[in-house]
């Protein structure tokens, strides 16, 4: 017989690993845009079309960043303001309170 069928722990490890790589290179993206952006500046030899296009690259990335910084923040606030773990991927929590049982928490739960 094969290996146990995969819980709760090894699901909320895949995305939990999942979650954060998608954050990860959404940081990393931006941060390559910025040196990408640095690099139209140095090579533009200041033409106008190159300068704005370095300067959209910048703003584009910048943008970014700001989203990925705000969707955090909003994150926390609602963390803060409800006490809800919104930042923690945890099935588990669904399983304690038995009044919130459904039939995808008592599949999950077994």
């Amino acid at each position: 017989m094969g290996p146990d069928a995969a819980g709760l722990n090894e699901i909320e490890k895949v995305f939990t690993s999942v979650i954060s790589t998608i954050a990860s290179l959404g940081f990393i993206a931006a941060f390559v845009m910025l040196i990408w952006a640095g690099f139209k500046y140095l090579t533009s030899g200041g033409e106008p079309k190159a300068l704005s296009a370095a300067h959209q690259t910048v703003a584009w990335a910048l943008i970014g960043i700001l989203f990925m910084a705000i969707a955090w923040l909003i994150l926390q606030l609602i963390e803060n303001f409800t006490g809800l773990k919104v930042t923690v991927f945890d099935i588990k929590t669904l399983c304690g309170d038995p009044a919130k049982k459904t039939d995808l928490t008592e599949w999950f739960c077994k």
